[in-house]
């Protein structure tokens, strides 16, 4: 089985436009092409799942909500502005804005920590060129919900920095570079194995909007997705 370490700091010189091949200059001044298939698979994924169609957009707009044994447990409305770094919360009636970097309140703060995780499940495929981990790759992986095969990657995060080092993702997905299933397994080893599904594209980037257990007794899911 072939395993690749690599390491997400030396991903981002090599992002580049779907289905176009792309060139790097080599040590002796000479310039060569690099096709899709040769960048890294992290590259890939990103690239499958319209990043360079996000760098265009102005606003994102999606609703995030929890169902736990068919009761709602979580409902938070979002509005994000990525090129401004402006982010907007509702929940419970209450509405709170912030920036992205700046020194947050304490109110702030938390609803960052909530966007983050938030985030993560709308466009993880993002991170994989957005921020530093360890990979491994894998190119034949036995899924857990399908038990299908499929390629695999898991992202670890074994920094002191963010809101939850530590944590990694044993990440399922197709020949297509799009994700069909993914294992969370937190600091402590807590775990949760979940779908990738119900994918539906808004200005040409595609969003699982389902995410569910074996048994459905926990869905995560979007809805209000709007991009501009």
């Amino acid at each position: 089985m072939k395993r690749i370490i690599v390491l997400c700091m030396f991903f981002t010189f090599l992002v580049g436009c779907e289905n176009k091949a792309e060139k790097t200059k080599n040590s002796d001044n000479s310039i060569s092409e690099v096709t899709p298939e040769e960048l890294p698979i992290t590259t890939q994924i990103a690239n499958a799942n319209g990043i360079e169609k996000f760098k265009e957009l102005e606003e994102v707009y999606f609703m995030f909500n929890v169902k736990v044994n068919d009761t709602l447990r979580s409902k938070r409305a979002w509005k994000w502005f990525p090129k401004s770094k402006k982010i907007e919360l509702t929940e419970k009636g209450e509405t709170i804005s912030y920036i992205q970097g700046d020194s947050l309140s304490e109110k702030a703060l938390a609803a960052d920590q909530k966007f983050i995780n938030d985030s993560y499940w709308l466009l993880f495929p993002y991170q994989l060129m957005w921020s530093d981990f360890e990979a491994t790759y894998n190119e034949k992986g036995i899924a857990p919900l399908s038990n299908e095969e499929m390629k695999m990657l898991t992202v670890s995060y074994k920094g002191k920095g963010g809101y939850s080092p530590g944590d990694s993702y044993h990440i399922f997905f197709g020949d297509d570079n799009m994700i069909m299933e993914w294992t969370y397994v937190s600091s402590t080893g807590r775990e949760l194995t979940t779908t990738w599904e119900d994918y539906e594209t808004f200005k040409g980037i595609p969003i699982a909007k389902m995410h569910k257990t074996a048994d459905s007794s926990f869905q995560l899911y979007f809805t209000n997705i709007k991009l501009k």
